[in-house]
This record gives C-alpha cells, sequence and structure tokens, in this order.
C-alpha cells in the first residue's frame, strides 16, 4: 500500500490530477468532500455549528449556509478558531474512517491519495505522514489567467486568493514529485499516466 499526499494552488488543476488518478484505480480521499459530509443536515457536526454560531448559519432548508458562515469567521480570529476545533476533529476521523474501509477492502497494491488543497500551509513537516507528496504546478500567470477565464475573477480577485494560500515555492519544497500542468490535457494525461505507473510499481513492492 501506498499513501500519497496530493496538492496545488488554485486554478493550478488539482482537481484534474485527482480525478485522472481516480481513473486508474487510485483510492482518493479528498478533505474539501470531508469538510462538506461532517456537516450535513442531521449530524453533529452540523448542531454543533448551530450551537457555537447560532442558527442564522442555516439556509431556508436546514443545510449549512456556507456564505453566511464566511460572513461570522472570516477576519474574526477567535470566531475562525472556533470553527476549525469544531470541524478539523470531525473531518480527520471522516478520512481516517474512509481509509481504514479502503484498506480493508483493497489489495496489497492499493494507492492512497489524499486531496488536500492547504497541504502545505503547514510548512515542510505537513508532507509528513505519506510516502509521497504529489504538487501539481503551473506558473503563478497561468494560475491568474484560468481563475479569470474558468471562474470570472479579475485579475485583483485572483491575486488576492493566491495569496491567501501557500506560495508556489513553499509548495514545492513539500513535492517529492512534480506534474507539470501548463500544457494541454493531451500532456496531463501523460505526466499522469506516468506517475501512476511508478506509484502502481512502488505500491506493489
Amino acid at each position: 500500500m501506498l499513501r500519497v499526499g496530493l496538492t496545488g494552488g488554485i486554478g493550478a488543476g488539482k482537481s484534474e490530477v485527482s480525478k485522472r488518478l481516480a481513473a486508474h484505480g487510485a483510492v482518493i480521499l479528498d478533505a474539501d468532500k470531508a469538510a462538506r459530509a461532517v456537516v450535513e443536515p442531521g449530524t453533529p457536526g452540523l448542531a454543533r455549528l448551530v450551537e457555537a454560531f447560532g442558527p442564522g448559519v442555516l439556509g431556508e432548508d436546514g443545510s449549512l449556509d456556507r456564505p453566511k458562515l464566511g460572513e461570522l469567521v472570516f477576519g474574526d480570529p477567535a470566531a475562525l478558531t472556533r470553527l476549525n476545533e469544531i470541524t478539523h476533529p470531525l473531518v480527520r476521523e471522516h478520512i481516517e474512517a474512509t481509509e481504514a474501509a479502503a484498506i480493508a477492502a483493497g489489495g496489497a497494491d492499493l494507492v492512497l491519495v489524499h486531496d488536500i488543497p492547504l497541504l502545505a500551509e503547514g510548512g515542510r513537516d505537513r508532507g509528513r505522514g505519506f510516502d509521497e507528496v504529489i504538487v501539481v504546478d503551473v506558473p503563478a500567470e497561468v494560475q491568474v489567467s484560468r481563475l479569470m477565464a474558468n471562474r470570472g475573477m479579475t485579475q485583483e480577485q485572483a491575486a488576492a486568493r493566491m495569496a491567501a494560500q501557500a506560495t508556489r515555492e513553499q509548495r514545492l519544497a513539500i513535492a517529492t514529485i512534480v506534474i507539470d500542468n501548463s500544457g494541454t490535457l493531451a500532456d496531463l494525461d501523460k505526466g499522469v499516466r506516468e506517475v501512476w505507473a511508478d506509484l502502481r510499481a512502488r505500491a506493489a513492492r
């Protein structure tokens, strides 16, 4: 079995790499999906958020209104800390349970890929615990152009979103494998195929 961390800056194409690895047979453990799952209606996580921040964080259908919650916590360090104290352990437990189930069902050559957008934000040590850390990399100007074209951001908005994340250099510092996604989708397909072949061979060994 091989445990792999996967990360990349906003607009770099990490999700495209994740989808391709899944198509090859990797088991994807998505931190963003886990974060949504633990606060679905009826979960203890959502109940704790309502207790901490009030019923105003709920939409009309009873689900979490993320923009409203964002207004409450971003810009308020104490509120953001409280949010993280509630959600981070739940996300970790969810991912650990999903990983354990995958290991129980998988074979000896299982490749588990932890899709973590902010893996590099904790510094070089955040890559520890993984056999490999894949960083999907593109130049900053490519990130900006993609965010403007694909997400309708202005140049200033794109720059602000990028500034809120780790730098390109910080991500590359934790990488053991770098996938360059500044080319075509065909180039990406080829790059992922090569990486997958290496990961599968290592997992089998």
